[in-house]
């Protein structure tokens, strides 16, 4: 007995096909692809695997793909369907490679070696972009003003300095910035959060950069070295403001009495001789100081801590102007 055949219209393709499906169920619709001529059900999701040629057209985009699975990932991705969700985290993705990415977050895992200094990366294109602090490489110019640099972010971040361009504003003080990653380290200033602990004295930091610095004081590195006269720091800040010693550059003037400065944070300090501003108090006492510096010296007062020994005599002190004037009586 002859199996009926029914005319059907391929929403998808405008076609019309002969189902040599079973149709006897007449709630089951088939459509035909105009690609390949394979029959399947009309809501049923359809791609190519038989053939790496590129014979994918995604209909909203017009994108080709030569497998299954980034046609997949690209539908996803269009669609904002996020399938792979972070049993950790709850964190989701449309692409599970993305998902496998975000783990190392979790895991701490570095697959990626730099073969010349043998640092550690989670991303592949991490260890990229350090490699370019090796050879040097820049490959991202501005057209503006032909400043170079490694990375696609910090060229876009850098380009918004000539665009005045500022995205991103603290909800608390109302002050804006370019970059949404200085917006955040603003933010802890609000929270007072320090995220970032040292291993060895557990001193907790509001900003990385901060940290890294603090460690080299345990580990004695001083990577900074003056071109002049070869003295070294630790900061390449203070690097900066050393130099000026040597140009006698004093760029920070004060407005009331004209005295200038090579540091701003100099200048801040000066200031407050005209304002008699004194924002740093002990918390046991309550006294207030306008350096934080007096104030961390007055604290000593307290705990008793007296850092500063003699190397002859081996009395100690709890500033460093004691012991300095101690120093002239051996002298003398």
């Amino acid at each position: 007995m002859e199996r009926d055949e029914k005319d059907l219209n391929c929403d998808l393709s405008a076609k019309t096909v002969d189902s040599d499906k079973n149709v006897n169920d007449k709630n089951k619709k088939y459509i035909a692809c105009e690609i390949c001529g394979q029959k399947q059900l009309l809501n049923e999701k359809h791609v190519h695997t038989d053939t790496k040629e590129k014979q994918n057209p995604y209909v909203e985009c017009n994108k080709d793909f030569s497998d299954k699975r980034s046609l997949n990932g690209r539908f996803q991705t269009r669609t904002k369907e996020k399938l792979f969700s972070c049993f950790l985290c709850d964190q989701k993705y449309s692409r599970k490679y993305d998902l496998n990415l975000h783990l190392r977050t979790h895991t701490n895992e570095k697959p990626f070696s730099c073969e010349v200094c043998n640092k550690f990366f989670s991303h592949k294109s991490n260890l990229n972009v350090h490699f370019r602090t090796h050879i040097k490489a820049k490959p991202f110019s501005c057209d503006v003003c032909s400043k170079k640099y490694s990375r696609k972010y910090d060229f876009n971040m850098h380009f918004r300095t000539h665009t005045n361009e500022e995205l991103f504003c603290c909800d608390v003080c109302g002050k804006k910035f370019s970059k949404k990653i200085d917006l955040e380290r603003h933010y802890r200033i609000h929270t007072n959060e320090k995220p970032f602990s040292c291993e060895i004295c557990h001193k907790d930091f509001s900003q990385k950069g901060n940290l890294n610095t603090h460690f080299r004081t345990h580990i004695k590195e001083k990577p900074f070295s003056c071109d002049v006269c070869s003295k070294k720091y630790s900061r390449k800040y203070d690097l900066n403001m050393h130099f000026r010693t040597h140009t006698n550059e004093e760029l920070f003037c004060c407005d009331v009495c004209g005295k200038k400065f090579s540091k701003k944070i100099d200048l801040e300090r000066h200031y407050r001789i005209h304002t008699n501003e004194k924002p740093f108090s002990c918390e046991i006492c309550h006294k207030d100081f306008s350096q934080k510096g007096n104030l961390n010296t007055h604290f000593r007062t307290h705990t008793d801590d007296k850092p500063f020994s003699c190397n002859r005599s081996g009395k100690c002190f709890s500033r460093k102007c004691d012991l300095n004037r101690h120093h002239r009586m051996h002298i003398n």
